[in-house]
């Protein structure tokens, strides 16, 4: 993926290592906390040239040595990925990747 690995929890991406930085997962309630941090989005060009930015932001320097921040950045991450998958099989109509059970 982009020359990066994603990292999972849940079954769910929730951060991604790319060119030896960490991004965390992001939406519209936690990419203020990161845009307050001066975090910056995971951007990569495209084959004609243009620069696309991803839901990732860059993990910021404070959290990097600070293990109570990194944790709460990470469980915001994470929080956010579910939220994401759980729009994506509202939207699909479906329960998010997950089966129902057979009827007997």
């Amino acid at each position: 993926m982009f020359g990066g690995q994603g990292i999972y929890r849940d079954e769910v991406m929730f951060a991604l290592e790319a060119g030896g930085e960490l991004y965390l997962k992001t939406d519209a309630e936690t990419r203020p906390v990161f845009e307050a941090m001066n975090s910056r989005p995971f951007t990569y060009q495209t084959k004609d040239g243009r620069s696309t930015a991803m839901s990732y932001w860059l993990m910021p320097e404070s959290a990097i040595e600070d293990d109570v921040e990194a944790r709460r950045l990470g469980t915001l991450a994470l929080e956010a990925a579910h939220r994401a998958r759980a729009a994506k099989a509202r939207k699909a109509g479906g329960r998010g990747g997950r089966s129902r059970p057979a009827k007997a």
